[in-house]
């Protein structure tokens, strides 16, 4: 078996991903969590409370 003579740049990329992952699950919590997200239509139907007009 071989030693690993250093610090690749796989083994680079895996580490950030992997600490980029836990600091965002520190800050939001666990599961996913959408960065980009569609234009929402005024237009757009809700049933919620705070969507419906109160006269």
């Amino acid at each position: 078996m071989q030693k690993k003579k250093g610090i690749t740049l796989d083994d680079y990329l895996r580490a950030s991903r992997r600490g980029n992952r836990e600091a965002e699950q520190e800050l939001l919590g666990p599961g996913f969590h959408s960065h980009n997200r569609t234009h929402k239509s005024k237009k757009l139907y809700s049933r919620k409370e705070k969507h419906k007009e109160r006269p």
